[in-house]
């Protein structure tokens, strides 16, 4: 299966069942619950591990517990992954306020050109850091699926790398790449949508959301089962 069969068959998965996309959609509404976020965490990685096992259908919504504790791993790996960029820009913009206000304190004129670029630099190389690691994160997303939700298995760094060396870095980055352009596109489209009062911002939270977070774990199951 090539990109674009994959981006075929995913743009198409979501809409095999509308009325598992609505009760998605609201959980995703009531998320502001806490609990609920880990059950859309929890499906969403259901649904990766049903594609990966070969299943064209949407998962059931049962065993909650099981899709909570799912979710809550799929919330630790993203945490673990995203740590060290987000650390990077935080501590370096610290620094850079700290030196700007240390300055005010003592009378000494802070050059605005030094500060602009320490955080530049800051942010520039945590984005980079975290653009490299969002790569992994996401097979291993895919990895700890394929190993029955095995924790440890998000973070087997060499067969992570191994298993992107056998999918090819330039498949993956094109793959990669393709998959940003489209939820840029369906992002758009919720922005439009949600330009009708109300209604809008339902439609957005019960449909479009949901439907963008099928289709990214959909065509990520089916490039990692890539062949």
């Amino acid at each position: 299966m090539d990109i674009g069969e994959i981006i075929s068959d995913s743009i198409k998965y979501p809409t095999s069942d509308w009325k598992k996309i609505l009760i998605l959609g609201f959980m995703f509404l009531i998320s502001f619950l806490i609990v609920p976020i880990f059950l859309v965490m929890g499906y969403g990685f259901r649904a990766l591990k049903a594609s990966i096992a070969g299943s064209d259908e949407l998962p059931e919504y049962d065993e909650w517990g099981e899709m909570f504790v799912d979710g809550l791993k799929v919330f630790v790996v993203e945490f673990v992954y995203f740590l060290i960029p987000a650390l990077i820009i935080i501590i370096g913009s610290w620094a850079a306020f700290a030196a700007m206000f240390a300055g005010a304190s003592t009378g000494t004129v802070t050059d605005p050109t030094a500060f602009i670029g320490i955080i530049s630099g800051t942010v520039l190389i945590g984005g980079i850091i975290a653009i490299i690691l969002g790569l992994v994160a996401t097979i291993a997303l895919a990895n700890m699926a394929y190993n029955d939700s095995e924790l440890g298995a998000a973070f087997r760094f060499g067969e992570i790398m191994n298993i992107i060396s056998q999918i090819g870095w330039v498949d993956y980055i094109i793959w990669y790449v393709v998959i940003i352009i489209i939820s840029m596109i369906i992002g758009i489209i919720s922005g439009i949508v949600q330009i009708i009062p109300i209604i809008g911002t339902l439609v957005a939270i019960l449909v479009i959301v949901p439907y963008a977070q099928l289709f990214f774990y959909r065509a990520l199951a089916l490039l990692y089962a890539y062949d």
